[in-house]
């Protein structure tokens, strides 16, 4: 089932006040961007927050972190890497992770996470563990803190918990074609939104690509000030007798709403008793989110990412 799909079906469900809520763990046949899109918009319907719409910088991981040490000498890591892929890597991997000859993963080795200038790692290249199974290398002090000074470095790029060691890249999401995106938007938003007027600086508002993308697919008025979806409802509570108000939540057992004055109101329901009528502003985002395809959505964030 493509994944817009099972997106709109969800939304349905939020929009009805559901408590939990899962997405499949992997789809496939789609792209990135409705992935994440996917993710914001869940995010924002069961937690609603404010999007700073800034990249956060990447962490160290708290749980197999190495202790902070001064920055390594470059040329020093550089001849320990050529070295411990020489000398090393058929044990520990490429990685560090462990290789194929049964070598220990260095990235979880307390003596790894803890050298600071080659003072546990030398002694063990040149043989302080070879009970242990691990020869001596045979390189001399020199060779040997090149390549503790290279895996000191490699830990030190380890990310949060579950991310591998290296460089995190920002994904670049604004692949599409901003003039096809144009015209996709004047078809098919026109006669709602407007560039000039509640659409005026919306890539302003949200200059981090991913944050702006889930608030154009999600609706950008979806939460109010008070955290409350900006829907209505009117319920019949007795024959001739309709109470409104700001719809708080609904589900198949219970309706809430607030009222003018601030106060809430729960009502149960038994089938379609009391009649329940619900005005909700973004009704036509849910019903295009089965229609987009990933061009579609690629196409109309390029476009929208312009309107600074």
């Amino acid at each position: 089932m493509p994944l817009t799909n099972i997106l709109a079906r969800h939304l349905r469900r939020v929009a009805k006040g559901a408590s939990t809520c899962h997405l499949p763990v992997a789809v496939s046949g789609t792209s990135v961007a409705v992935a994440l899109t996917a993710v914001f918009w869940w995010s924002q319907q069961m937690a609603p927050v404010a999007l700073a719409g800034q990249e956060k910088p990447r962490k160290t991981s708290s749980f197999n972190s190495g202790e902070t040490r001064p920055p390594e000498d470059p040329a020093a890591v550089a001849r320990g890497k050529t070295l411990y892929g020489v000398h090393c890597q058929a044990c520990h991997g490429m990685d560090l992770r462990g290789g194929d000859m049964g070598g220990p993963n260095l990235l979880r080795s307390q003596v790894a996470l803890t050298d600071q200038h080659g003072e546990k790692i030398i002694p063990i290249i040149q043989g302080a563990r070879q009970a242990q199974g691990m020869p001596n290398i045979g390189l001399n002090d020199e060779d040997a803190g090149a390549v503790a000074a290279y895996i000191r470095t490699v830990i030190g790029t380890i990310g949060s918990q579950g991310t591998p060691p290296g460089e995190l890249k920002p994904l670049d999401i604004v692949v599409g074609n901003a003039e096809q995106g144009q015209t996709y938007f004047t078809a098919h938003c026109a006669s709602c939104h407007s560039v000039t007027s509640d659409l005026k600086g919306f890539a302003s508002r949200y200059p981090e690509p991913r944050a702006l993308q889930a608030r154009w697919i999600l609706g950008e008025r979806s939460i109010n000030q008070d955290g409350i979806r900006n829907a209505t409802v009117d319920i019949t509570v007795a024959p001739g007798q309709v109470v409104s108000g700001a719809l708080v939540h609904i589900d198949d057992f219970l309706v809430t709403l607030r009222s003018s004055d601030g106060t809430e109101h729960s009502y149960s329901r038994n089938g379609a008793t009391p009649k329940v009528v619900v005005h909700d502003p973004l009704q036509k985002h849910r019903e295009m989110l089965p229609t987009y395809t990933d061009d579609d959505i690629h196409n109309v964030t390029a476009y929208l990412v312009t309107l600074k």
